[in-house]
């Protein structure tokens, strides 16, 4: 067995034990959730459901509290700062969304603990497995991950979360209607991150139904915000089109139900709203004092004892953050507040938990305690459950848009003898599933609709569902990830632009992938086509500014959250890749070259190689000669060199045998097929294959890494050091870098 084979398989027995000790890891999870819905309509919260929300607050802390306490005997820290702030706005969004036509997202995802306790709570997940196995499984993971009730919108790097809020927002609208709308809670450190801000650029520019909530606690990682980041939001953020709704505090629930109603209405009306609480003591005319934030939050006598202790006085006047840091740990709570005033006593909390205090201590504060009514409320939610189902996102590789081969057979793909980029192949499928789907189909693009030849597909389908972002690639990325999260049916999401822009600004886009957990346990690409145009050295006269010389690496890496990546070879195996890129459920990478190729043709005639109703495949033989012992293995455009190669190889007696890889992954025992019946391989690719120093990548590696023992003489033909090019045609550049025929026959004959 091929080493990384016997190596996968042992890891697939690890996988598969892992899964079966995770019991919220599954396609379908039902959950006994509690009675609880806030219906914005109303205006304000009624005295029953202050009443609920208060109880749910403390049961939820309660949770975390006990599950950091949990952590702690395991000798381990987590954010239960920010786990504990977090949880009275969730609660409200919890509350008010309905994961139908509207959702929710977590910017920053170090608030889990908070997350997960919350839907522990509301019923959606079991107490004991929030207690005991938070951090330490798979499905009540360290930051928030998909589990039942919640986001399956995995947190990544912080600000990642609203440029894919406000794709998912758009998507909403475009297939649930008006009503739609997404919660988006962030902290006040992300927002300045480059794809948050051209995220918000996006919510205003498009008309997203997306709601941001700041928790605005005035403390970051190594210091307070006044330190780190001393910026006000506010005017940044106004500028780029997101309205401002001010507010006092987020542990306000009376307050902040009035501000969801308010900022639900704007963004329904296509105006993004950030909910910003302000705080109390930062006006002169209404100051607040230590003595003061004590009584405000019923903790006197705690406030009053901490502050003799470390001799701060009482009077001595404070800002209140408007998201407490800690909230309900009374201890840790202050000391927070007096960290973001820099008074003697102060601590961050950011990073820490249990470890080192008194549990018991911690849940008997008073911030924690249920008083009758909240205990009789949270009985009477628990009394009787509603059942709530929730579904994984469908396997990649399950139906989506499909063209049948009728319908494929009727549409002119180019013909041979002519030269033509691949381009118009990709071009015409688009269109085709567009003109059929127009509902089921959403395009983000960069200002290269010309250019990467989505603008005809992209002219048929309804407004809202085609949006331009400019030359904001990273954002636009991350948008159609967003898109891919409106699960109800087939849908194709396609970002298109040039595959530099990929390699070197737009990545966010797939390492959102690598973090998406599906609910069954499993990070799945979503439903999403990257169109990478103009890949290779085949771009125009551009020299080094517009190539994507490592776009098979680039796909490589990400293959194991993909259900496909493609590489075409001429125009109409291109048309045959996006037809079945919309076929079929999951993550997939295309790479389409920009300047003119041959049609490829069957060997010995003039018929093409593929036609329109063709099923896709990995490989497709291109020549085959009785008794070869030499094959080339070819991707992408130089593929037809490897034809002519063969061709004159043949004319010298020699037999060789030519292989056009259409993508990845290749069938299984392909690569050890090829071993078998040949003694010579030889790979052509346009792209980065290595150098002495960094070893073979690309195809070369790929094929490389398997065939190294088997042995098959190998030579590989691509871009070594690219250090020095010629600004020219395409053929020019591979001349210099030898990708020509006479370099691959030279391969072939070779002894």
């Amino acid at each position: 067995m091929n080493p990384l084979a016997l190596l996968a398989a042992e890891q697939d027995r690890r996988n598969q034990a892992l899964l079966q000790d995770t019991p919220l890891a599954a396609r379908h999870v039902a959950s006994p959730a509690l009675q609880f819905h806030l219906d914005l309509s109303a205006g304000a919260l009624s005295r029953e459901q202050q009443v609920q929300l208060a109880a749910l607050e403390k049961a939820a802390a309660t949770i975390a509290v006990k599950s950091l306490i949990s952590l702690a005997n395991a000798g381990d820290i987590d954010h239960l700062g920010g786990g504990l702030e977090l949880i009275p706005a969730l609660l409200m969004t919890l509350g008010v969304i309905d994961y139908e036509q509207s959702h929710f997202a977590i910017e920053h995802g170090h608030t889990s603990i908070g997350y997960y306790s919350a839907l522990s709570a509301l019923g959606f997940l079991p107490e004991a497995r929030v207690v005991d196995r938070f951090r330490r499984s798979l499905d009540i993971a360290g930051h928030v991950l998909w589990v039942p009730g919640g986001t399956p919108l995995g947190s990544g790097r912080l600000g990642v979360m609203m440029p894919v809020s406000t794709g998912l927002a758009l998507g909403l609208k475009g297939r649930k209607g008006d009503d739609a709308f997404v919660v988006c809670h962030c902290g006040d450190a992300g927002w300045i991150a480059g794809q948050a801000l051209n995220g918000m650029i996006g919510a205003s520019l498009h008309k997203a139904p997306v709601v941001f909530v700041m928790h605005r606690n005035d403390i970051q990682l190594s210091g307070t915000t006044a330190r780190v980041m001393p910026k006000d939001p506010r005017p940044i953020i106004a500028s780029l089109g997101v309205e401002i709704l001010e507010i006092p505090s987020l542990m306000d629930r009376v307050a902040l139900f009035r501000a969801y109603a308010e900022a639900v209405a704007h963004a329904r009306a296509g105006r993004p709203t950030l909910i910003y609480p302000v705080g109390f003591g930062h006006d002169a005319a209404y100051p607040e004092t230590v003595q003061s934030f004590g009584a405000r939050y019923g903790i006197t006598d705690e406030v009053t004892a901490f502050s003799a202790k470390h001799k701060v006085a009482l009077e001595t006047r404070i800002h209140i953050p408007g998201s407490l840091m800690s909230y309900r740990d009374a201890h840790a709570m202050t000391e927070c507040v007096f960290y973001v005033n820099g008074l003697p006593g102060g601590e961050a909390h950011h990073d820490g938990g249990m470890k080192g205090r008194d549990g018991n201590a911690v849940l008997a504060n008073p911030m924690l305690a249920l008083t009758a009514e909240e205990q009789q409320a949270l009985a009477a939610l628990r009394t009787a459950p509603r059942t709530v189902a929730t579904d994984a996102r469908p396997a990649p590789g399950s139906p989506n848009l499909r063209i049948s081969d009728a319908e494929a057979g009727k549409i002119s793909l180019p013909n041979p003898g002519t030269s033509i980029s691949p381009r118009a192949g990709s071009e015409l499928a688009y269109a085709a599933i567009a003109a059929k789907y127009p509902d089921r189909c959403f395009f983000v693009s960069c200002d290269l609709n010309p250019s990467t030849k989505l603008g005809k597909a992209a002219a048929l389908v309804p407004p809202g569902h085609s949006l331009e972002m400019s030359i904001e690639e990273q954002a636009a990325a991350l948008m159609v990830d967003g898109l891919a999260f409106v699960n109800d049916g087939p849908q194709l999401n396609v970002f298109a632009t040039f595959a530099a822009f990929f390699e070197g600004i737009a990545r966010e886009g797939f390492e959102m992938w690598r973090y998406q957990r599906n609910l069954n346990g499993l990070n799945e690409g979503l439903n999403v086509v990257m169109h990478l145009s103009h890949v290779g050295a085949c771009t125009g006269r551009d020299h080094f500014s517009g190539w994507s010389l490592d776009w098979i690496t680039l796909a490589l890496g990400y293959l194991p959250f993909l259900h496909r990546f493609y590489a075409p070879a001429d125009a109409r195996a291109a048309f045959i890749a996006i037809r079945d890129a919309a076929a079929h459920y999951g993550g997939h990478i295309v790479g389409i070259p920009r300047d003119n190729l041959p049609v490829l043709t069957k060997q010995g005639s003039n018929d093409p190689l593929w036609n329109a109703a063709d099923a896709w495949t990995p490989v497709t033989t291109y020549r085959e000669r009785a008794g070869a012992k030499t094959a080339i293995l070819t991707i992408g455009a130089p593929s037809y060199l490897a034809g002519t190669a063969s061709d004159a190889a043949d004319a010298q007696g020699r037999a060789v045998d030519v292989y056009v890889v259409n993508g990845l992954p290749l069938a299984p025992g392909f690569l050890d097929g090829l071993a078998a019946r040949y003694t010579r391989v030889v790979t052509v690719e346009d792209g980065l294959i290595g150098t002495v120093d960094s070893g073979l990548r690309g195809m070369a590696g790929l094929v490389a890494s398997t065939l190294a023992v088997s042995g098959v003489s190998l030579a590989h033909i691509g871009i070594l050091d690219p250090q020095i090019a010629p600004s020219e045609h395409f053929v020019k550049v591979w001349e210099h870098y030898g990708i020509t025929e006479s370099a691959i026959l030279s391969a072939v004959l070779a002894k």
